[in-house]
């Protein structure tokens, strides 16, 4: 396994993290286990979870991958070996059962770190993360801005002067962004240095050979700034693994259970997919380890968050780390972005 340092920090995180949010829903506690054992062993250190998750969200669900995860750090007595991240969740009405008015105020966020950490069973948090922005903005497949004065949200210096007290309190040891846009990133980090508070190691947002908008501005800042991506859906939902392919839908599987989730099914995606699934095919490898080693190659990576329902597919997926793309496959996944580009953001 390879190890990055994310952000101006001393963590050093495995290339390949664990994303959870299938615990509790599509896996089992046992499962989880399986694999958490399986990812540790691989050299996988870093573990990422949110107060929602498994997704989709629902109130008899909420909470049990944290809790999950807890039960595991527990019995294995593995916390000092885990980096663990997870979140606390943004505005919205599919998460309106959590808590009434959520924002990113101390109220919200306190409650929000307090219930994590004893589902998590564990005195502090290495990596917290907004989940998505409190104001309204683009995130979750939105690429185009639209400004509504009426929706700031609360004031980012709020937010990031109750997280600067949670670090404080030892609480939480970093913090991070997620579904962010650069002006965003931007102004956490200015204020951060402002104001004499913590400092954003990281933004997780989607990113794979299906979405690379957060080429368009983010990786400046990322890279100008030392922020490190946390790349989420870096198989498209599964999508670029092929397992989709000619409209199948295997038994068991995300969009067989939960056809509502069709970001990565547009008809230019399909397309897109359709030619990367062929390169694969002409250079030999897996098409899911060839999409996973191309999110590995960027050079404003922090980690490449994958997620499985399987010990095989884990296995495959954490594999992807010893895969190197040649410079002439590189060149004709470009020319397959330039014809069919960001067709799933």
């Amino acid at each position: 396994m390879d190890y990055l340092t994310l952000g101006r920090s001393d963590l050093k995180v495995s290339r390949i993290a664990l994303g959870t949010m299938t615990f509790g829903r599509q896996n089992s506690e046992a499962e989880a286990f399986e694999q958490l054992d399986y990812a540790l062993e691989r050299g996988v250190n870093l573990i990422d979870a949110a107060e929602m998750y498994p997704v989709p969200t629902a109130p008899e669900y909420q909470g049990r991958t944290e809790a999950y995860i807890g039960n595991w750090m527990h019995q294995r007595g593995n916390r000092d070996k885990v980096i663990l991240a997870t979140k606390a969740t943004g505005p919205g009405d599919m998460v309106s059962y959590l808590r009434p008015n959520i924002r990113h105020d101390a109220a919200n966020l306190r409650q929000a770190v307090e219930g994590s950490l004893k589902r998590l069973q564990t005195d502090y948090i290495d990596l917290y993360q907004l989940h998505w922005p409190d104001r309204s903005t683009n995130y979750f497949g939105q690429l185009g801005y639209q400004h509504n004065p009426d929706s700031q949200g609360t004031p980012l210096a709020e937010t990031l002067a109750v997280l600067g007290e949670l670090v404080a309190e030892g609480k939480i040891r970093h913090i991070g962004l997620s579904n962010e846009t650069p002006w965003g990133t931007m102004k956490f980090l200015q204020l951060a240095e402002q104001l004499g508070l913590p400092r954003i190691l990281s933004v997780q947002n989607p990113y794979s050979l299906l979405n690379r908008s957060a080429e368009v501005g983010l990786a400046e800042v990322m890279l100008r700034e030392d922020v490190g991506l946390l790349a989420y859906s870096p198989l498209g939902f599964g999508v670029l693994s092929g397992k989709y392919a000619a409209g199948a839908r295997p038994e068991g599987s995300r969009l067989a259970l939960f056809p509502e989730y069709r970001r990565y099914l547009t008809e230019q995606g399909l397309a897109a997919t359709e030619c990367y699934l062929h390169l694969a095919a002409e250079h030999g490898l897996n098409p899911a380890q060839m999409a996973l080693a191309y999110v590995n190659s960027r050079p404003f990576l922090g980690s490449n968050i994958i997620g499985a329902t399987n010990l095989e597919q884990l296995k495959t997926n954490i594999d992807s780390v010893d895969v190197s793309l040649s410079p002439e496959l590189l060149a004709k996944i470009e020319e397959v972005h330039q014809r069919y580009p960001n067709p799933c953001p």
